[in-house]
This record gives structure tokens, sequence and C-alpha cells, in this order.
């Protein structure tokens, strides 16, 4: 195979401060180094060390890793505990009365919630479900907002071991109902209404939508929170939240579970047909998710933590519902949107709950620089950002440009970014700085100990670095995805192919490593990389070069079939000012072809820019590449497109510039 050629040379280097050396969990790189070599030694005594050390067990494992069906591995798998009791339980004593939650709604109301208020919620709610004749190992599907009731339906689920789905409030009744369907639902959590940017929109008419469509059969109860007030439909099945919990307890015993009961079930959607549900295990995704918040986040007692992500998603499972809880840290639960009641909203929350670790997407990123361009007011250094110590990056890779931003502007220079690499099906960062790991824009660094991660080409062989290929993890770890619910053979076919051996973890991404440091930089999904003329191009670095453009504030890349060069590149872009048109649209054009030939080279000058005052997201941010590729084909878009933030952007982005 012809390796994926990576193009972007980011030669800035940024060392971190001998203050936050001093203090951080792994305080060296010779720190680091040594625990790769320890890990690269005695693997499953590496792992069996810090899953001791970290988790509280009923039943102390025995077996570290049985690898005895491969690719289906399984952890600790004699040994039991209970992830509820992990988060919440052992704090009593010491941490009761210390903040676990700062919940700001959207009108911007605060809540504190401590760890032993947050226990009683949580048991008092686990009894409730009690009454329903739930079982071990039952699913129930939570479609709430974001907010207390979300994270204390999640911990409770855990508490009696029924396997909890969250669907993000802002995804369609299909998309619901394909979760019930595939899950087996017995039990629906929900609310009336969710509050967003100062509108209230309804939720629970979406669950009532899919209850009306075939396979929602296993559904008995659907658990109603009272949120926002509006008028609903009841149904037979319909139960109010506060009526579930009246007169219950608020102790209730855990129940104690083998380390590989199925925790969650969170579905991915695959590139093309059904989602997938992911299956993780409660034991190995714990461990992963306390370890990554404490060696990458560097979490301490007294910090502030706040990762911006909503609990549907894999990042408000681990590092909101979980990692920070086990921890005993004190995080930030955010209700609303970063733009209302303007693009200032993010800042101004840091500045008031004095948060210390920040930890946002790139897409979220870009969007606030834009809106600072357009009204100054609402620029970072308005706001008193002094408490950050630490700022992460999550969802894709960052472009340098928006890197650079966000390491002056909101970290004043002095907070490294943790640009963490991870997944759905990895649980929780698998190549990620420390906070002692020298910075280089664009680059999520080093793997972390324990991580066996490489880059391989089409045959599974190790390429050397500086040379582009497919990203792979040679052996298992603790809180990988353990299968797809209901579907082992897509599972070895999506995640462990033949074709690499049935061995190596296939993470779906083009990576390379520096030549000289080793350093990953991740190129884009595999199928988002282009073959011009036999040139691989990865889309990743395409738009980097597009972003580094002082004009632009946003891109996408996709590609199109071309009948000489194979594939032709077509570029999505906005601008930081107003979409032009006519003349002025294919001056920037000619300008913006031009910039990219000189940062990268000919090869990779888009045939085709089109302009939008957006690209198509969901509601979570995700840019749609799938829509782009179909209107740069001039397809019909005839799929489901209600999960869109803005579907009206469609049209724009369909003209190309003549």
């Amino acid at each position: 195979m012809s390796s994926i050629e990576s193009v972007m040379h980011e030669t800035r280097l940024f060392e971190p401060s001998d203050a936050l050396k001093a203090k951080a969990a792994i305080p060296s790189m010779q720190a680091y180094q040594a625990l790769c070599d320890e890990a690269e030694q005695d693997y499953e005594g590496f792992w069996a060390k810090l899953a001791r050390e970290l988790l509280d067990w009923k039943k102390p494992f025995t077996q570290v890793l049985d690898d005895s069906n491969p690719p289906f591995y399984r952890w600790f798998a004699d040994g039991e505990l209970n992830a509820s009791y992990n988060c919440l339980d052992r704090h009593l004593i010491t941490r009761g009365d210390k903040t676990a939650l700062i919940f700001e709604a959207d009108d911007g109301q605060v809540t504190h919630v401590s760890y032993r208020e947050l226990y009683q919620r949580v048991c008092r709610f686990a009894n409730g479900l009690k009454k329903l004749d739930l079982q071990v190992g039952d699913r129930v599907l939570i479609y709430m907002p974001m907010g207390i009731e979300a994270i204390t339906a999640m911990q409770a689920c855990a508490r009696l071991g029924l396997t909890h789905s969250v669907v993000f409030g802002g995804f369609s009744a299909k998309s619901i109902q394909e979760r019930i369907q595939d899950t087996g639902a017995r039990a629906v959590v929900t609310a009336d209404g969710q509050f967003r940017g100062g509108r209230s929109l309804p939720l629970k008419s979406a669950v009532d939508e899919a209850m009306q469509m075939p396979g929602c059969e296993s559904v008995e109860k659907v658990i109603v929170f009272r949120r926002s007030g509006i008028d609903i439909e009841w149904h037979a099945n319909n139960i109010w939240w506060h009526d579930l919990i009246a007169d219950v307890s608020d102790e209730c015993e855990p129940v104690w579970l083998n380390a590989e009961h199925p925790l969650f079930l969170l579905y991915t959607s695959g590139s093309t047909g059904k989602p997938k549900g992911v299956q993780h295990a409660a034991a190995g995704f714990l461990l992963h998710a306390m370890n990554t918040t404490r060696w990458v986040f560097d979490g301490k007692d007294d910090d502030v933590f706040w990762c911006t992500a909503d609990v549907g998603w894999i990042t408000g499972h681990t590092y909101v519902a979980y990692g920070p809880l086990a921890l005993g840290m004190t995080q930030i639960v955010f209700e609303g949107i970063p733009t209302y009641p303007d693009a200032g909203r993010f800042w101004q929350m840091i500045e008031k709950h004095k948060v210390s670790i920040f930890y946002t997407a790139p897409t979220a990123i870009r969007s606030l620089i834009k809106a600072a361009s357009i009204n100054p007011a609402t620029h970072p250094k308005k706001f008193d950002l002094s408490s950050l110590r630490l700022l992460g990056s999550v969802g894709e890779p960052i472009n340098p440009e928006a890197w650079m931003w966000y390491h002056e502007e909101v970290g004043g220079g002095r907070c490294p970014i943790m640009d963490t690499f991870w997944q759905t099906e990895t649980g929780g960062h698998v190549i990620s700085p420390l906070p002692v790991t020298p910075l280089v824009p664009g680059s999520c660094t080093l793997p972390l100990p324990g991580i066996q991660a490489t880059v391989v080409d089409e045959t599974g062989q190790e390429l050397p670095w500086g040379q582009g290929g497919l990203l792979v993890i040679k052996k298992p770890w603790p809180s990988m995805i353990r299968t797809i619910w209901g579907d082992p053979e897509r599972y070895k076919k999506s995640y462990f192919p033949a074709d690499l051996g049935g061995k190596l973890y296939l993470a779906g991404d083009g990576a390379v490593r520096d030549a000289k440091t080793g350093y990953f930089t991740i190129m884009g999904r595999i199928d988002d990389v282009l073959n011009v003329s036999g040139h691989r191009l990865g889309t990743m670095e395409i738009e980097s070069a597009l972003v580094a453009n002082p004009m632009v504030a946003e891109a996408a890349v996709v590609g199109k079939p071309h009948d000489v060069k194979g594939e032709a590149i077509v570029a999505y872009v906005v601008l930081k000012g107003a979409r032009p048109e006519g003349e002025a649209a294919k001056k920037v054009v000619a300008e913006l072809r031009d910039w990219v030939a000189k940062e990268i080279g000919p090869i990779a000058k888009p045939d085709e820019i089109r302009f939008g005052e957006n690209l198509p997201k969901t509601r979570s941010g995700k840019i749609m590449r799938r829509l782009l590729r179909s209107l740069a084909k001039g397809e019909e878009i005839t799929s489901d497109i209600s999960t869109l933030d803005n579907p009206a952007i469609l049209e724009q982005l369909k003209q190309a510039v003549a």
C-alpha cells in the first residue's frame, strides 16, 4: 500500500513549567518512561497494581487478563465491585460535605450538591427503580437534559447492576426507537422538557413518538422528571420521578457485581447501517476513567473540573459521570450552550466558579474564536481566567491555529493543553500529553503508559516513524470495548479485522509519528483519507491549512469522484466575516487555493470551495461529514437530518462558486 502522506510540519514546542512539574501525578518524562517500561516488562502486573490501588473491591480479583478467546478479552474477571460505591460511598467519611457537583442551569441558576447529598439522591432513585421489579442486567434507556438528575439516574443504574444506555437529548424519536429495539430496554428515564439557549424544548414527546414505532414493546415504564413544566401527553405506563421516589429511604445497599458486568451500552454511528451498541465493563472502564483523570488532568482535591460534554456522549460518561466522581473531585455540570446569552458564557462561568481544569471540543473553540472576532466583548481576555491551570481538547484533532488561540487567549500562555485522543470504544484517553509533556500544537503526543499504540500499513506491518498509516493498539487494555451488543461478528470485523491478523485493535484513524520525537498526529478517519492522483492525503491536514488563513473560522474537507485524479478535493469554508457571493467569492476562492498550495503543496489545492455561514453539525457540535460528501457529489439528501443543529445551512453549501 502507499502510505498516507503527512504534509504538515509543526515545529513549535511548548515546555511545561517547573511549578506544574513539581505537583504533577507523573512528575517528569523520565517518570512517564519508567511507567511505560514497567508496563512493557510486566503488562498484567502493571494493570493489576493500578486496579488494586485505585478501586475498592468487594471480592479481590486473582486473574488479571483472560485472553483465552480473542478478541473477546476479559479483565479482573473473578473480582467483584460496584461502580457507584466507588464513586460515592467511599467518599462519605472523608469527603461527605465536599461539593461534588456545581450545576449551572441554562438561565444561570446555580445548585451545589455535596457527595453526601448526591449519594442520597442516587440511593433514593435506586430505591424507586427497585419498585419496578427490574433485574440485574436489565437495560434502562436514559434520555435526559444535562443535569444532576441525568448523573443520578446513571449512578442509580450502576448501583443496582442495571445496564444504562444514555441517548443524547438532541437525538430524534427514531434514534430512541433504534436503541430501545436493540437493547430491549425495560424502562426509559426522561424529562418533560429541557432548557437550551433560553428556549424551552420538549423532550418526552420524542419518547412518546418512539413508543408508537415497532420494536419498543419491551418498555414497561417511562419515568418522567419534571424539568420545564410544559404540558405533556400522559400514558398508562408513565410515572413521575417525584412520585417514584416518594417515601423511599435515602440509603440503598449497592449490588456487588462481577468486574465484567456490562456497566453501560453507548451507541456510536457506523458509517453505514444501524448504530453500534458499544459495551463497556464495570471494573476496566472505571479503572481507566479514574486513572486518566488523575494522570492526564492531574486532578487534585482542591481542583474545580469542568468537562463541557453532555452525558449523552462517551466524554460525559468517562469525564463527568464516573472519572471525576471516583476521584472525589468537584466539577461543573452545565445545562446550556456556549453562546447563550452570548459567546462569553464559558469564560464568564470559569471566572464565576474559579474553574481550574477546562475540557472542551475544538468545534466549540473554533466557533468561539469567530464569535470573539465579531463581538469583542465575548473575547476570553475580557474575563478573569487566572484560576485555570490546565486545558483539554476532545472529540477530534485540534488544528494548530485553534490550539494557539486556546493556549494564548484562554490559557494566558501558561496552561498546557491536553490534546486527548480516544474514542467511545477505548473508554478513556489512549494517546495524550501529560502535564509534563513538551507540547506540539496539533499533536496528541504519546501513548499513555500501558497503551501500546503504533502505526501500520494495510497488512498490519509496523511503519517507520514519519510514514502515515493506520492507527492500531497492539495489546488489549482494561477499558476497551468488550463487544458490539448483540453483534459479536460486527465487533470482530470492525475492530480486529482479519487483514491485520485479527489481534490488532483498529482505531479507524490515519496517523503519523514524528520522525524525530515519535509524537502522534491524527490525520483524520480512514474513510476521510483522499486519494488524489495517487497521493493519499488526510483531510485533517488540508482543513488545518485552510483554518490557518486569517480569513477562515472553520473548514471541512471531503472528496468526490474525479475522472482524472480519482478524487477531487471539496472544501466547505466558514469565514470570520460575511459569506461572500459573486466576484467577491471567486476572489476568496483563488486566495484560499493559493494559500493551501503554499502551506502544503499544489497537490492539496481544493478543486472546489463552497461557503456557508456555518457547517452542518449535530447538536453536540460534530460536523456531519456524511452530508457534506453527499452534497459534494450532488446527491439528494434523503437521510434523517433531525439531529442537525442548523438544517437550513445545507442549501447554502449546495452552491459551488462558479
